[in-house]
């Protein structure tokens, strides 16, 4: 049951990663959690893949050229329950702060764009894949599955998180609207990619997505967003072309209330730093009044969603065949051996 008497302190990180450094990142974001501490929060969000840093060499050459970096990436992603990922729950214990981030997970030797929620006291509440990476992500990441739609219980309320243009994704949004989702993090990437040669990747969309689903779903909105600095052109963009196809900046960190309006002065789209806004959910109450669209302003008779949440699902499994043994059998004809299926 949500309570909309709850009132903190929330921040979004605008910065950039440190590229192919699992270490260095979390070094990072440990700085940033524990300034964000400092400054009076109770929760901090990272930007999508924040931890190795978003994958821009998948946008701007063959996939001849891209191999370089996919071993280093895969080897700086983090596997969940790893030493790393111990680092980061012992961290937030220790700052006193929920901390929410992107990042690539490895699991076993794939990978999958991430999200995780872990609690001021050092427990990982929640984690999830993006359910489709988008275009030339779906070249180095898997899929999500329904368990990754989900909102969860936190010591700053009912959290949920979605990366990137999953904020484009209609059935997704009213699926995580209709779990009482009161603050949503809503991870994004740097928006300087094609600048000016694709409009649908730039800030103008992508914030006006976050600024909309604050409205929608009648949620506060924490929209931390990547930067392209030095570090990230000295790393990808070996080519005059590729500095200009990945321009520099593109930080756009926002926070939204559940009216639509913007509750943080915007940082420049070249500086690194956090936003903060003093959240009250009674101002969800307020906005529901009006409209919520899995509430009294639905219409249930008309359209319904059917969800298949089926959690994670089992690649392989093993049973063991039931056959009628007969008392003649010998003890070596009656083992029967497993079959995988």
């Amino acid at each position: 049951m949500p309570d909309y008497t709850t009132t903190f302190r929330a921040a979004a990180v605008q910065a950039e990663s440190v590229w192919n450094d699992v270490e260095g990142g979390i070094d990072k974001l440990i700085a940033y959690a524990t300034e964000a501490k400092n400054n009076g929060a109770d929760i901090v969000a990272f930007p999508e893949t924040w931890i190795p840093g978003y994958p821009w060499f998948l946008w701007l050459d063959s996939v001849a050229w891209q191999s370089q970096f996919l071993v280093p990436y895969a080897q700086n992603s983090i596997e969940i329950g790893s030493p790393q990922w111990e680092r980061i729950e012992k961290a937030a214990a220790t700052i006193g702060i929920t901390i929410g981030f992107g990042f690539s997970e490895r699991s076993g030797a794939s990978l999958y764009m991430a999200q995780a929620v872990i609690d001021d006291s050092g427990t990982t509440v929640s984690t999830r894949r993006k359910l489709k990476p988008t275009h030339v992500e779906r070249t180095q990441f898997g899929d999500g599955d329904g368990s990754d739609i989900a909102v969860v219980d936190t010591p700053v309320g009912r959290v949920g998180s979605l990366n990137c243009w999953e904020h484009l994704q209609p059935l997704t949004k009213y699926a995580m609207y209709a779990q009482d989702e009161q603050l949503h993090i809503g991870g994004w990437p740097a928006f300087s990619l094609f600048e000016g040669a694709a409009f649908a990747l730039g800030p103008e969309v992508n914030t006006a997505a976050s600024r909309l689903y604050a409205v929608e779903g009648q949620c506060f909105v924490l929209a931390p967003c990547g930067i392209i600095g030095e570090a990230a052109q000295q790393t990808y963009a070996d080519t005059e072309l590729k500095a200009q196809l990945l321009n520099r900046g593109g930080g756009h960190a926002r926070i939204f209330g559940p009216d639509g309006r913007e509750l943080a002065e915007p940082l420049a789209p070249t500086e690194e730093g956090i936003l903060y806004a003093d959240i009250d959910y009674a101002q969800i109450l307020a906005a529901k009044n009006a409209a919520d669209p899995v509430g009294h302003y639905s219409r249930p008779d008309v359209f319904t969603l059917h969800m298949r949440d089926q959690g994670r699902l089992q690649k392989v499994s093993k049973s063991t065949p039931s056959v009628p043994v007969s008392a003649e059998a010998t003890e070596d004809e009656a083992t029967l051996e497993p079959s995988v299926l």
